[in-house]
């Protein structure tokens, strides 16, 4: 690719993969492409992605797939209808098949099972015959079967042979030895139509039950999509009018009734009513909305009525964006998976090695050549490369999903599987540990003859024509403590750097630094004890005075969030070094750090923004695996810099962009429960890993040693990928809060 050249993202749902071997063909087939930077196929979500040079089609990729015998349709919202309907047909196809071949299949299986119990009726001795389990057999063998041997087909035509080349070689030589046994000179009695018959029957009910069980792993896909609406109330040229989601633009003003979902994002305008925001943070309480402040599509209104303007609509609302960060994490591959994709890619081969030496092995020793094929066949349908291709993917699957549903966003498979190895955390203070905005927290007067509500009245009147963050919080007090500031201040004017001065019923007041003070000639020695006290604690003091004297001191300052001490005491029980970074002065990072049980040498105090990496480096060089926790735009290098870097969605867009992980109502319980989510998923996976290699190192020699009848081969085959896909499941089961 010239430099020139940009690159795009395109992701493809493929079609006709049976088990992990068919989804590395055609990863490898898409890798050798001229032009692609890289690709990834899933085999739980059945979806390739893959990154390539822009002047590389689409067109061309899946013509790529379909020349190897697999199908393939661009993942996007034209094609998801498509797509979606090609999934119900197959799966009705797979439904229908599986019904046939058990009608067909359950008169030779009564027929053997009655014969063994010793009973030799004339029903049983009919279905015995050659020619009957002959004209039941071939439908299932021939029709049903077909999809074995097209993929075996194809298989090894692109010398890639799969799960479907040990079910067509298995079924096939137990098909035509009882040809042979039936018809062509053999013992009649020894007749395994019912062992083909059967092989087939159970491994399509294995693969309907995978794929209800896979459809169930996306679930959370699934129950976000349904969040989401289908029409809004939009008010155009003063009228109201019902239109689809689709026609909604940028700019409209929307109604939202009570107990209705809200349509898209956007900015009450209008109104006051509370919403449910679970979907979106995980948290069941709802949240109050008022003029200004942000609504969210998908979440759902409570009892009030608004209006707002919406300001992203379609694709680029948060519901959507969760929507494909969740399908982005749910294909990607963990580093572990790694283990079985090695396994997978030499598997099938030797199986098939496995069966020829137990077919000659067996023959030599015992002398029966009938026996040793059987014991081959059995060897052929009981190994299993399906187990070991879905053990990691559907974990991931379900973990991200599940993750999704508690407000906690997940980029990739390998961001998932590295949070479970934190074991120590930097949280920057402002906005993880703290609410990330100024409140007013002390009040001290030094004039007798005034009251803290006179002086935080007259404060507020003034500070409410400023727009600094400060003067917000004193508003804010105000308002919290019903006080009256309907008065305007005349004579206003904002001091840059200093404050502001204003003048309230002909009289001035000033409201500022200790500078500004001394600028207007007013003594505040009676307030510097106070003052000191209050900046050790981290805090900010502001002077209020009349145009004489002091009046006296407001204290503001950033609150610790009220589930920050719990949260560092959880982590630091799964025993996570908990690290606070902060620009404040050692003093008052450290006033703050005994409020949440951190100790100096866990406090980074004076950091300048351009320094967070290096803190994060230096922690990692010490050999901790490092989480970094925060949520504004100079977090970003330290969040790229960390093992797993984990943004608060209630800040910048750079910092969730940066982050490996987003928590998206800003809890730092959440950061735990993430690591508790990253740790119980590899947990699964690491089952399903250890059952699928038990199952087939344990499987293969029993069936070799003959052990197992070939249809218990086949039986076990067919549910190990089953076990699989449940053990992921269960994950959801799990509370992670």
């Amino acid at each position: 690719m010239s430099p020139e050249q940009t690159t795009k993202v395109d992701t493809l749902s493929i079609t006709g993969m049976t088990c992990a071997n068919c989804s590395a063909r055609v990863e490898k087939e898409l890798n050798e492409q001229a032009g692609v930077v890289n690709a990834n196929v899933n085999l739980a979500t059945e979806r390739a992605t893959i990154q390539h040079d822009s002047g590389l089609s689409v067109e061309n990729l899946i013509e790529s797939i379909e020349k190897i015998g697999y199908g393939a349709i661009l993942y996007d919202d034209a094609h998801k209808a498509k797509i979606a309907e090609h999934k119900r047909k197959e799966h009705h196809k797979m439904k229908r098949d599986l019904i046939v071949s058990a009608v067909l299949s359950a008169p030779m299986l009564i027929a053997m099972v009655f014969m063994m119990a010793g009973n030799h009726s004339a029903l049983t001795m009919f279905l015995h015959r050659p020619i009957v389990q002959f004209l039941l057999a071939t439908p299932v063998q021939f029709l049903i079967g077909w999809r074995f041997y097209k993929g075996a087909y194809h298989a090894i035509s692109t010398k890639a042979p799969n799960m479907d080349v040990l079910v067509a070689v298995g079924t096939s030589a137990a098909y035509l030895l009882s040809i042979y046994n039936g018809f062509l000179g053999g013992d009649p009695t020894h007749l395994y139509f019912e062992s083909s018959a059967v092989i087939i029957t159970l491994i399509l009910l294995g693969k309907y039950l995978e794929q209800n069980a896979k459809n169930k792993t996306s679930n959370a896909i699934k129950q976000l999509m349904a969040l989401q609406a289908k029409e809004a109330i939009i008010i155009r040229d003063g009228k109201e009018q019902t239109v689809s989601i689709e026609e909604v633009l940028v700019g409209d003003t929307i109604r939202v009734l009570p107990g209705t979902q809200i349509p898209v994002d956007g900015r009450v305008v209008e109104g006051f009513s509370t919403v449910d925001e679970s979907m979106l943070t995980g948290e069941s309480l709802p949240v109050e909305k008022k003029i200004n402040d942000d609504v969210f599509g998908g979440t759902l209104n409570s009892s009030g009525s608004f209006l707002f303007e919406a300001t992203q609509i379609g694709s680029e609302t948060t519901l959507s964006r969760i929507i494909r960060m969740v399908e982005e994490a749910q294909g990607t591959k963990a580093p572990i998976q790694a283990i079985a994709d090695k396994i997978s890619s030499v598997f099938v081969p030797a199986v098939l090695i496995i069966a020829v030496i137990t077919l000659v092995v067996t023959a030599l020793v015992t002398k029966n050549w009938e026996q040793s094929l059987i014991h081959s066949v059995s060897v052929l349908v009981i190994a299993c490369p399906c187990a070991l291709g879905l053990a990691t993917p559907t974990a991931i699957m379900v973990g991200t999903g599940l993750g999704a549903k508690n407000g906690i966003l997940i980029k990739n498979g390998e961001a998932l599987e590295r949070a479970s190895k934190i074991d120590a955390l930097v949280l920057d203070k402002t906005g993880t540990i703290t609410e990330g905005k100024p409140s007013v927290t002390d009040m001290k007067i030094y004039q007798s003859d005034v009251g803290i509500e006179e002086m935080l009245t007259l404060a507020a009147i003034l500070e409410k024509n400023s727009e600094h963050p400060l003067a917000k919080a004193i508003v804010a007090e105000a308002k919290e403590k019903n006080l009256s500031i309907a008065s305007e201040a005349s004579n206003f004017e904002a001091l840059v750097g200093a404050g502001i001065k204003g003048d309230i019923n002909q009289q001035s007041y000033y409201i500022g630094t200790k500078s500004l003070m001394t600028e207007q000639n007013i003594d505040t020695e009676m307030a510097d004890e106070e003052v000191s006290t209050i900046e050790s604690q981290g805090k900010t003091v502001i002077y209020v005075s009349d145009a004489r004297q002091l009046m006296g001191i407001i204290g503001l300052a950033d609150q610790i969030k009220a589930t920050s001490l719990t949260a560092i005491k959880e982590l630091e029980s799964q025993g996570v070094e908990v690290y606070m970074m902060t620009g404040d002065n050692q003093l008052a990072a450290e006033y703050i750090g005994q409020q949440i049980g951190l100790t100096s040498e866990h406090i980074f105090a004076k950091v300048l923004p351009a320094d967070k990496a290096n803190y994060v480096e230096s922690l990692k060089k010490n050999g901790k695996f490092v989480g970094m926790v925060g949520d504004g735009i100079n977090d970003a290098p330290a969040l790229a810099t960390a093992d797993v870097g984990l943004a608060m969605g209630t800040g910048t867009d750079i910092a969730m962009e940066t982050a490996d992980v987003t928590i998206m109502n800003g809890d730092l319980q959440k950061v735990n429960s993430t690591i508790l989510l990253s740790k119980t998923t590899m947990k699964k996976i690491k089952q399903n890993l250890f059952w699928a290699f038990f199952y087939n190192t344990i499987g293969i020699p029993f069936a070799a040693l003959g052990f197992l009848n070939p249809m218990v081969a086949g039986g076990a085959m067919a549910f190990s990928s089953v076990s699989v896909l449940l053990n992921s499941l269960s994950l959801n089961r799990k509370k992670i809060s």
